[in-house]
């Protein structure tokens, strides 16, 4: 049995690259998951993850068609998420109160697969956007790592005693979020009897370390890359680069650590190969002065899918593996030819971040179906 790489900080990695600043105890007394204003989101409540998600779906030819969608309450598996970097409180860790970037994500990111399992999404002290900025400037604002990752191991073991009863659970983080649950997986789930429960883990924006080749090893001993929609109890994990912008020797995301590379899992491909995304966007993540359809209507919800549009592949590179996004764009057509969704520097788009700030999205529908597909079939085996 090889040894879990312990360097877990480096799975969110702009987290990592400031992290010389030492650990501050701000406001640590333990939070009190049995509160419900702890939570973000819970089942069976009107909260950020009750928000409307109907979609305009874009065709090539520029025609529109409506997507409604629905909360199941009486879906069969759970989902636990973990968000990225989005507080902008003003302090270095933030504080137990949702703001725009808590519930705006929740929406963007979570909601959705509410349709396909119970949604449940702890607060957390996270080192907040502030903190990130300041020491990516050159500052010395200090935030407290352990405090926000102690935050959701509280609210995962609340879980585990009050909600779970067996059921099985998905773990969903982005950035901050997925290295947090990295590392919970490897110090209490991966091993333990928590694992029993798993139906998978989908760890985006991070470096999940894994042995070139495949197979067990790197960041955790027993769970190994998701392989086909009906495979459970394992991980998905990309960070998304354009195809005309691979990441530079800088870049932060599907970055190797030792011996080990960065694992990749193309959700509407697990076996490998390219295949089209099933995307849903934000409604502004067009192309910046652009529009979805020229001349035509402008959209009226808040997300967007464009079939065809959008293809994925996972790849390596320079040490660097990645899903590889191509825009398929065809100027004769009425729709957008390409999307948003970069970090933009003076030299334009990063090559350094990728689409990291459309990781989840550029794969949504791929990741609400495998979900579906790894529920049923983690509940038929349950059964046998």
């Amino acid at each position: 049995m090889s040894k879990p790489v312990t360097g877990w900080v480096a799975a969110f990695a702009v987290i990592a690259a400031v992290c010389a600043a030492p650990a501050l105890a701000q406001n640590s007394a333990p939070v009190d998951y049995g509160d419900p204003a702890a939570w973000l989101c819970l089942p069976d409540r009107d909260d950020a993850c009750a928000v409307d998600q109907t979609t305009t779906f874009i065709a090539g030819d520029g025609s529109m068609a409506y997507e409604g969608w629905r909360r199941d309450p009486y879906a069969p598996i759970d989902c636990f998420y973990v968000y990225p970097t989005v507080s902008r409180d003003e302090t270095a860790n933030s504080d137990m109160t949702a703001g725009p970037g808590e519930n705006g994500v929740a929406g963007a990111q979570f909601a959705r697969f509410g349709s396909v399992c119970r949604t449940f999404a702890p607060l957390y002290r996270q080192a907040t956007l502030t903190a990130l900025r300041s020491r990516m400037s050159g500052g010395e604002m200090a935030f407290d790592v352990e405090l926000g990752y102690n935050d959701v191991r509280a609210a995962w073991a609340h879980y585990l005693e009050n909600e779970n009863n067996g059921r099985g659970v998905v773990l969903i983080g982005h950035s901050q979020g997925a290295s947090v649950l990295l590392r919970m997986i490897a110090e209490h789930i991966d091993g333990h009897p928590a694992q029993e429960n798993v139906v998978s883990a989908i760890l985006l924006g991070t470096n999940v370390q894994v042995p070139e080749g495949g197979g067990v090893g790197g960041s955790f001993r027993d769970l190994p890359l998701c392989r086909s929609d009906t495979q459970t109890g394992c991980i998905v994990t990309y960070s998304t680069y354009r195809s005309t912008i691979p990441p530079d020797p800088r870049a932060l995301f599907g970055r190797g650590q030792g011996d080990y590379v960065a694992g990749c899992t193309n959700p509407a491909a697990l076996a490998g190969g390219a295949a089209e995304l099933s995307s849903y966007l934000g409604a502004g993540n067009v192309t910046p002065g652009g529009s979805w359809v020229d001349g035509g209507t402008d959209v009226e919800t808040a997300y967007v899918s464009v079939p065809g549009l959008l293809t994925g592949e996972c790849v390596s590179a320079d040490g660097f593996s990645f899903l590889e996004v191509t825009v398929n764009g065809n100027p004769r057509d009425a729709r957008a030819d390409d999307i948003g969704g970069d970090i933009m520097t003076a030299g334009g788009p990063s090559a350094t971040w990728g689409l990291h700030l459309i990781d989840v999205a550029v794969a949504m529908g791929d990741l609400v179906d495998l979900v579906q597909r790894q529920g049923e079939a983690f509940l038929e085996g349950s059964q046998r």
